[in-house]
């Protein structure tokens, strides 16, 4: 069964429920929100909090949220909701929707699986007359639910453009999970010969693949340390990125010249520059951006500023993204941790406290390699 945009919603085979009366499916007059999300994911509790505004913001409209964990590492339906009473407890203390707890693995093959969706959090809006309206990432909600409850979505060109993107999408990540998963085996046992292999019969087959191609320069140049082969790569990675001129792909490539969690002692300083003035260039040049995607821009060619020297720019860059970022119409705890990340870049910039509303951050020095900065706050006086 193949499900996309226009099939007729799945049954909701959940064998216990929290919050609410069992679902067995989608009832006609009424829109509703499918949630697929699991206490393993770490990005699923701001799409949760949002959740909770969007249901409150249109019950009157007929909106039904049903979370759906089908993803636990659990035997039975009471084991899982053994982990989620605490999970939701502390993270969606304000729950106003009910959710489904499957551990069959029927509601993800039926529902993720048959619409070549992977990973988490994954949402599934089902219209008024028990079609599928949309299938995507739940950041698109706020914009894509009220045209849904308007009736206007489906039959939108903007609809019909993102399930296209979508599909081939998701069939280049079936394609692409067999590969990683081989590719993680080896990285694991550090066989990187069998690695290299793995990534290059992988691009060979998706050769627009941006995951793989970040993933074989990254092989070659830190965990092989082939500088010599590595460096001719990663060039060409930057090259099709300045002349794609696509946001993913830009920004990908500056993350290879310039994440902080990456020591770049033996690397080329002039030619890392040159390429990180060139990236960045075309990055601030995008047009058209959202809010969240202008602020990781700022956030990612703030590096390149800090480390040519021009500071002054790249505190300007940060500061920009903190002002985006506070006013995004989500929830202040949905947005805490990236002003939290980005408060304390700026601290770090500066290498002094700043204060934004009633958080103060101070640096941080000897970040362990590969570890995510967390801020260090401090209560103002």
């Amino acid at each position: 069964m193949n499900l996309s945009m226009e099939s007729k919603a799945p049954a909701i085979q959940a064998q216990n429920w929290i919050g609410g009366e069992p679902l067995a499916n989608c009832q006609p007059g009424k829109v509703y929100v499918l949630e697929f999300f699991s206490t393993k994911c770490g990005f699923c509790v701001g799409p949760m909090l949002n959740l909770i505004q969007l249901q409150e913001k249109y019950r009157d409209r007929g909106l039904e949220v049903v979370g759906v964990a089908a993803e636990e590492r659990a035997e039975t339906a009471d084991e899982a909701r053994a982990l989620l009473d605490p999970w939701l407890t502390e993270n969606v203390p304000k729950l106003n929707f009910r959710v489904g707890i499957d551990c069959t693995g029927e509601m993800k093959k039926l529902w993720k699986e048959a619409s070549f969706s992977f990973g988490l959090p994954r949402s599934f809006v089902v219209d008024r007359d028990g079609r599928i309206a949309f299938i995507g990432h739940p950041m698109a909600l706020d914009s894509v639910l009220p045209q849904v409850l308007d009736g206007t979505w489906r039959s939108s060109d903007q609809a019909e453009a993102f399930e296209r993107g979508r599909i081939a999408k998701g069939r280049e990540e079936a394609l692409m999970n067999p590969i990683l998963d081989k590719f993680n085996a080896a990285i694991e046992m550090e066989d990187w010969n069998t690695a290299l292999s793995v990534i290059k019969e992988g691009i060979a087959l998706m050769p627009n693949s941006i995951q793989l191609r970040a993933a074989y320069a990254d092989l070659l140049l830190r965990k092989m340390g082939e500088m010599q082969t590595g460096l001719p790569v990663l060039r060409q990675f930057v090259r099709d990125a300045i002349d794609r001129n696509d946001q993913e792909w830009l920004l990908s490539a500056m993350n290879q010249l310039f994440d902080p969690k990456h020591d770049y002692t033996h690397f080329p300083s002039a030619e890392r520059l040159a390429m990180g003035k060139e990236l960045s260039e075309h990055i601030l040049a995008l047009t058209g951006l959202v809010d969240t995607a202008k602020a990781s821009c700022y956030r990612s060619v703030s590096a390149y500023f800090y480390e040519s020297g021009d500071k002054a720019r790249a505190e300007e860059l940060i500061e920009l993204a903190v002002k985006l970022v506070d006013g995004l119409p989500v929830p202040d705890d949905s947005k805490q941790p990236w002003l939290e990340n980005l408060l304390q870049t700026l601290a770090n910039y500066k290498g002094e406290e700043v204060c934004y509303g009633d958080v103060c951050v101070v640096p941080r020095t000897n970040i362990p390699s590969g570890a995510t900065p967390k801020a260090e706050k401090k209560n103002p006086a």
